[in-house]
This record gives structure tokens, sequence and C-alpha cells, in this order.
């Protein structure tokens, strides 16, 4: 404890980092997934790449903690532990991206002042996906406002009055809330404001004509500050530090290209995969097939055998192979992407899963098991039946797990069922029947379940009922071996 209080809490003149950027990035939201992730990658592109950009964090709640940042300069350390292509990866840097943090609530006026900062080129966000929402109740121009998109559009607007309408002075605005068109959402309500507020014709001509609002896809895991392991942080630095940041080493930020943003940011100089795109739907396609997928198509044949996390199952001989044979075989074939770039992602992916600094539950991952696996894993079997005309026996085996895993139980082992009470007590219906057959029919048709009636694809239902009976009546290694050598 008293070592804790000699230390010298971080700042600038104690690393000797007194350098000014010019803001060209007004970041909403400064949280462990934003430092983690974007602060991390321009930090990364002004050292190696001299990008020369500094970031505002504008803090996006009344009950933020920008204060914080500011106390240490704006600094923190991020440790970035994982593994990759096998190896252990264990880093840890100081990023000085950020070079003011503002509380819009308690100094709107400085918040306005970034309207006339002259090389502001990008918005970067992420409010969480609740922060890209409509609030009716933000009836007037007038600030502060607790809306997301109306503190954008406020900003937005100032900038246009002060610039006269220059249509050099529009922004680039790159959200990083996990929703669907993420920027299209936030542009949609942007000009709704603009027009609720009579904000002029020509304001929105200047954001449809000069504004480019490019969608992403993020993904990166920042569990954050350490504060269950913090004497393991504190003993690696030579200073204070309250605002640490701790992530895998994974990243991954897919953008939609517009307005040629390849040119104005310097994305592809880093060692980093940041894709800009025309198209990113292919990548949000590749993520929830793979990475969410994976998790899904392993969960109940790791858990009947017995596993209890992600890291566990992948390390085990049987399921580890299991998984990997079926993402190579069966659900990459299916998406119609660069078969090495699909390679190298499901690897990275594999490598996530090892990760020994995160420790990832599969009863975590049960919640809402039926619905994640309609979505991420059906469409796969689909797929495949359409293009191979055979079914994918491994996702099968996959299918076949989940509806036995719905029974409750396996052996004296209670399972962590957790989903609609509908679902639950559906299958605890169709468990009534001793003849899988039945059982197969019943689950398989209920479109609750899968939207559609799976026994439809020919095959599916007599070859679900087989692996069921191995299920119940070998382990799970022993039941899969069975279930392919027969349908082989």
């Amino acid at each position: 404890m008293m070592e804790r209080q000699l230390k010298q809490k971080l700042n600038r003149e104690l690393l000797d980092s007194q350098e000014k950027l010019p803001i060209k990035i007004v970041q909403f939201g400064g949280g462990n997934f934003m430092r983690g992730f974007t602060d991390y990658v321009i930090d990364k592109l002004n050292k190696e790449k001299d990008f020369n950009a500094g970031i505002v964090n504008v803090q996006p709640t009344v009950g933020g903690a920008v204060h914080k940042l500011e106390e240490q300069g704006n600094l923190y350390t991020l440790f970035s532990r994982g593994v990759k292509k096998g190896k252990i990866i264990d880093t840890k840097q100081v990023v000085s991206a950020i070079q003011k943090s503002i509380n819009p609530y308690t100094n709107y006026d400085e918040f306005l002042a970034l309207a006339k900062e002259e090389e502001l080129e990008f918005i970067f966000s992420n409010t969480t996906e609740t922060g890209i929402t409509y609030d009716e109740s933000e009836t007037g121009y007038q600030g502060p406002h607790k809306n997301f998109p109306a503190k954008l559009t406020v900003l937005l607007h100032e900038r246009f009055k002060y610039f006269s309408g220059d249509t050099e002075k529009g922004l680039r605005i790159i959200p990083c809330e996990l929703i669907e068109d993420n920027a299209f959402a936030l542009k949609k309500i942007v000009l709704k404001y603009a027009d609720l507020w009579n904000l002029g014709e020509g304001f929105i001509k200047w954001i449809e004509q000069n504004n480019y609002f490019h969608n992403t896809l993020v993904d990166r895991i920042v569990p954050g500050y350490p504060k269950d392991d913090l004497e393991t942080y504190e003993s690696q630095l030579d200073y204070e530090d309250q605002m640490m940041v701790v992530s895998e080493i994974f990243l991954l930020w897919v953008i939609q290209d517009a307005g040629n943003l390849k040119e104005r940011i310097p994305f592809d100089k880093i060692d980093e995969q940041i894709l800009v795109v025309d198209d990113i739907q292919p990548y949000r396609l590749r993520k929830v097939r793979i990475l969410n997928g994976g998790h899904s198509l392993m969960l109940a044949p790791a858990i009947l055998s017995g596993k209890e996390t992600v890291k566990e199952s992948i390390d085990d001989e049987f399921i580890g192979r299991f998984l990997t044979e079926t993402i190579s075989n069966e659900v990459n074939p299916t998406l119609g992407l660069d078969e090495i770039e699909l390679k190298e992602f499901a690897e990275e992916v594999f490598d996530r899963f090892r990760n020994p600094f995160i420790k990832h539950y599969q009863a975590s991952i049960a919640l809402y098991f039926v619905s994640k696996f309609k979505v991420r894993i059906v469409p796969s079997i689909l797929k495949y039946f359409e293009i191979n005309n055979r079914l994918p026996l491994n996702l099968i085996f996959s299918l076949a797990s989940l509806i036995r895993f719905y029974q409750g139980s396996y052996g004296e082992k209670t399972l962590p069922l957790n989903d609609e009470e509908f679902i639950i007590n559906r299958f605890k219906e169709i468990w009534k029947n001793e003849d899988y057959e039945i059982v197969a029919e019943l689950a398989l048709s209920e479109t609750h379940f899968w939207d559609i009636d799976l026994t439809k694809v020919q095959g599916l239902k007599s070859a679900v009922a087989k692996a069921l009976w191995e299920i119940d009546h070998n382990d799970i290694e022993t039941a899969y071996k069975n279930f392919i050598k027969f349908n082989s």
C-alpha cells in the first residue's frame, strides 16, 4: 500500500510527452472500448506514420468521468494481452493521442468551440447501441443536450455557420456503435433534428453533400480497468494510472468507404486489420458465421462433454478439432469470400478463443442459445446443402447436440438453460417423447425456433434422430465418431 502512495500520478512531464497535436478528431465516448480501440489506432498512426492527429474526448453522458483523464494529462496505459499464431503476447504502452477531455454539461461553450477547429476532420463515437436514437424531448437547439445525435447536430451546425458553409469544412463521421448501418442511422437522426430545429435547407444540403457518414464493423474485446487483478498491473508501472485499460491483441475495424477515406487517413500503413471497403456486409457475415458461429456450434458438444470455458473447449483434442474442421470444411465454403482471408480470420478467431487472459464461460454463451443458433448456424446448414446437395455432418451433429442440451440434464449434470420461457417449455414437451424420430420431427419443425420448418431439408430429420441416439448412448466423442461413420 505504501509503494502505491509513493508513485507519482501519470502526467506528460513525467513521460516527457509535451507534444501539442492539432485537433483533427472529436470523439464522443472515452470509455474502455474507445481508449483500447480508436485512440490506440490513432496513437499508433501518430507515432509510426506521423499522422499528427490530436483527439478531443467529449463526455457523452452526465455521469461520465472525463475529469479523471484530464487529471493525468489525458494519458493512460494500455495493456494488450492475448495469443497470436500460438504465441502469447503481453505488451504495454502509454497512449497520448487525446489532447483534451471536455464535459459539455459543465463546459458547454468549450464544447461549441470545437466547431471552429481549423483542422478538424473526423468524428468518432461509441455511445453504446442505445446512443444512436432519436429523443423527442430534445425539442430545442439550445444545449447541452443529453442525446448524442443532438449534440452532433449542434456541433455540425456551429461549424457550418462559423465557416459560412465552406464545402471543404465538412466532417467524416465514423461511429463505432454495434448496430447495423450505424452511420446511416446516425445521419438520419441528425437530419431529423435539423428539420425539427428549422436549421435551414442550406445546412441540410451541406450535411448531405459535404459530410461523409461511414458505416463500420468493430471487433475487439476490451475488459477495461483491471480491478480484479490490480496489483499485478500496478506492479508493472512506476507511476500511478487510474485510467489504465486492458484489451485483447486482436483488432478488426471495417469501414465503409466514401469520399476517398483512404487518402485522408493512412490506415493501411500500420500493421492492424483495418479495412476500408465499398461494402462491409461480407465482413459482418464473416464475423457472425465464424466468430459468433464458432462459439455457438461448439457450445452444446462442449458442455455435454463437461467443458466450462471457451479456452478449455478449444484446447480439448476432440472439441478443438471439431470446431476447426467444421469452420474450415462446412462454414467457410458457404460464405463466398476469399479463401485465404477466411482461413486467416478463422485462425485469429481460434487464437482469441485460446486467450489465457480471458475467462469466457460456455454457460454465458448459452443465453438465448436457440436464437443465436438460428442466426449464426442454420444459414450455414442451408447454404451448404444448397451448394453440395448433402448435409454438413458436423453442423448437424452440433444441431442435434443443441436439441439434446435443451432436455435440461445430461447424466447427473444440470445444464445451464437460459432462454425464453416458451422455448424451454416447448423443449420440455418435446422431450416427453422417447422416440428420437419424433423428437427430431417436433424440434426441427418448430418454426418459433428457426423461423422455418427444417424437416423440409432432405435427410435432416433422420440424421438428427441418429445423432440424438448416439449422444444418449455414448460419450460425446464416441457419439460423434459413430454418427460420422454411419453417414459416410
